[in-house]
């Protein structure tokens, strides 16, 4: 059996996977019940310090995005942090610890972003026995518009500061949350690292409204008529995650950098992804919400068995190991030349690749007067769109030219060209010349 062991910043747990800190993470009983089904660790919900209440919301909390079977794509959620009093919450994470102690038990933490709130409530952390912290930079709603969460996340000097009065501070290790509201993630993850943080977490939820009621015109959900911009989270979310996980995991000042990735991890597939792309493990929502704690045994066979069939006995051996081939588009290699094939016995006679290549891509999909789809590789870019309409797994693939063949479209022989910099249609190469 593969060994899911996960070491995290020190922080060790049964395996990689984690509950993020969210309303599944909100007290005692839910996170009994989440170690009891099998999670590895859980970042509890996120904790203010003792002052003016925090008060949520009491209509609806959650908007959805659904694909056409009703399956749940996205949540957009207006939720607070936890509403619950600060002592309640130190008490239970005690508790949980004491009787948990081979599980992570991280506490997120936000504050106003003054020194001094950070230093009173970072020893009453430590004293639950929790394993770390986890600091919020990334809520877009709520309490961004009190100056924190996102509003911190969003200004690299904010988070490198009170990253390092935690560290100054604290014992524990700290992880920062990284807010997807950005232009450029690798500029608030160097801004962590200078601070002193031991780990990011990312991505936090993306700013959004998931849909309006054109009924009464007002975003979904709505509260006595009138909506508001939420955190969204979920399936949908995976691609952008991923690529900010991607970003920093290889860029030469984040490179050694911890990260523990966050969005739309629904299947053990979705988070060997993640690792794969440099995440030292990953924290799960929506996926929980959706389908309840016990989808973590899921994920935890698949991985196991994933990780058999490969002969991949620690997960480590995952951890960034699809880094080196994640390139910019300049690298890559243009003289690469693939033609779609149509396998016509697994054909439905559908007409999708043909009619989605008509109308939208380049006319190379010919259809007989019996229906019978065939590609003309003279016409075909490659561009793989007849692949992703097909309903049917398999029917179409791209088949790699040779070197040495021919191109039918170009009329050109394939060749090993590295990338652009070094391909004779390069402006530059030509002008050189």
């Amino acid at each position: 059996m593969a060994d899911l062991t996960s070491t995290f910043v020190g922080i060790k747990s049964p395996n990689p996977f984690w509950l993020a800190s969210a309303p599944p993470t909100d007290k005692e009983y839910n996170v009994r019940r989440a170690y009891q089904a099998g999670w590895g660790g859980v970042v509890w919900k996120t904790l203010g310090e003792d002052g003016p209440p925090v008060v949520n919301v009491n209509g609806p909390r959650y908007g959805a995005i659904y694909g056409p079977d009703r399956r749940l794509l996205g949540l957009n959620n207006i939720e607070l942090i936890t509403d619950r009093p600060l002592d309640v919450n130190l008490r239970e994470i005690k508790a949980v610890k004491r009787d948990w102690p081979d599980r992570a038990l991280v506490v997120s933490l936000m504050v106003p972003c003054e020194e001094e709130p950070w230093k009173r409530i970072l020893p009453l952390v430590e004293e639950t026995g929790a394993d770390g912290v986890e600091l919020n930079f990334g809520c877009p709603h709520g309490m961004a518009e009190r100056g924190m969460g996102s509003a911190v996340g969003q200004v690299p000097e904010y988070i490198e500061m009170v990253t390092r009065w935690v560290k100054q501070n604290t014992r524990m290790p700290v992880i920062v949350k990284l807010t997807p509201n950005i232009t450029d993630i690798r500029r608030p993850a160097e801004a962590a690292k200078r601070g002193g943080a031991d780990a990011v977490s990312l991505i936090n939820t993306i700013n959004s409204i998931t849909s309006v009621d054109l009924d009464n015109f007002a975003p979904e959900p709505t509260i006595d008529g009138w909506g508001a911009h939420g955190g969204y989270c979920g399936p949908a979310v995976k691609p952008i995650a991923l690529n900010m996980v991607a970003e920093i995991a290889r860029h030469p000042e984040t490179a050694d950098l911890p990260i523990s990735g966050i969005g739309g991890v629904s299947t053990w597939r979705d988070a060997a992804e993640f690792m794969a792309l440099g995440a030292g493990n990953v924290q799960v929502c929506t996926a929980a919400m959706t389908y309840g704690f016990k989808i973590v045994q899921e994920m935890i066979s698949g991985l196991s068995q994933y990780m058999d069939e490969k002969g991949i006995s620690s997960v480590d051996e995952i951890v960034g190991r699809a880094v080196p081939k994640v390139k910019d588009w300049n690298d890559l290699n243009l003289n690469y030349v693939t033609k779609a094939v149509i396998d016509q016995d697994s054909c439905i006679k559908c007409g999708r690749c043909y009619i989605a290549c008509e109308d939208t891509s380049h006319q190379a999909i010919a259809m007989s007067d019996d229906r019978v789809f065939t590609v003309k590789d003279e016409e075909c870019v490659a561009c793989n769109l007849c692949v992703n309409v097909c309903p049917v797994e398999g029917c179409i693939t791209m088949r790699q030219l040779e070197i040495g063949e021919t191109d039918p479209r170009t009329g050109e022989v394939v060749r090993e060209y590295a990338n652009w910099t070094t391909h004779p249609n390069n402006p530059a190469v030509k002008a050189a010349e």
